[in-house]
């Protein structure tokens, strides 16, 4: 894939200028976007750029993390507490995701989504008020491994390290997620899997596949 130069603030406005163009692809009047990337390659500050540069745009926006939709530590951790595959398959709850975030912003939906759904540091639920998007809103949910789950993005953003960056940004007490991420890049493929691949290698310069 040719990736071209771009910054971050250009990147910003690109993808909000197409996200305020677009229409959802099922007629929902709710956009759904996916920031896909490692902890180390930042999707939660790509999300807050892209939450400010659509306000700005008069769009509401709701901005969710997955961290926030963990499960269980005695599910999560049921394997030991550094297991990559784990990590890869058990650690999130993809179907709390499903109920509490995408089906209130199907087609006919309420529009009332619950922000999070659990606290990892004391390992119960949040316990958190459900919020209101109005229609033309937009969801901009970030984390790791959101591809290939089938979730109903409008428009997916993979942020891509090379193994060699990804080593060096991940702290030494999380290396052991490293092959987790090497198996969503040899199962998952999300470089091709996404609608917009943004190279982070070097946080002060990205690149990006180009326009929309």
């Amino acid at each position: 894939m040719r990736l071209e130069a771009i910054t971050w603030e250009r990147l910003t406005d690109a993808l909000a200028e197409r996200l305020v163009a677009m229409p959802a692809k099922d007629g929902s009047p709710w956009l759904r976007v996916a920031l896909d990337g490692a902890p180390a390659a930042s999707p939660g500050e790509l999300a807050a750029r892209l939450a400010e540069a659509l306000r700005l745009r008069g769009r509401a926006v709701h901005k969710a993390g997955t961290f926030g939709f963990l499960r269980p530590a005695s599910l999560r951790l049921e394997y030991g507490r550094e297991d990559p595959d784990a990590y890869h398959d058990e650690w999130f709850d993809r179907q709390a995701l499903w109920r509490e975030v995408f089906q209130p912003l199907e087609p006919g939906g309420t529009g009332r989504v619950l922000p999070d759904l659990w606290d990892p540091v004391a390992d119960r639920a949040t316990r958190s008020a459900y919020v209101q998007l109005p229609p033309g809103g937009v969801l901009l949910l970030h984390g790791p491994l959101l591809l290939g789950h089938w979730f109903p993005f409008d428009l997916s953003v993979h942020l891509k390290l090379s193994p060699g960056a990804l080593a060096r940004r991940t702290p030494e007490g999380e290396r052991w997620t490293l092959p987790a991420f090497a198996r969503y890049e040899a199962e998952t493929r999300p470089e091709e899997a996404a609608d917009v691949v943004v190279r982070a290698d070097d946080p002060r310069r990205p690149a990006w596949s180009g326009p929309l």
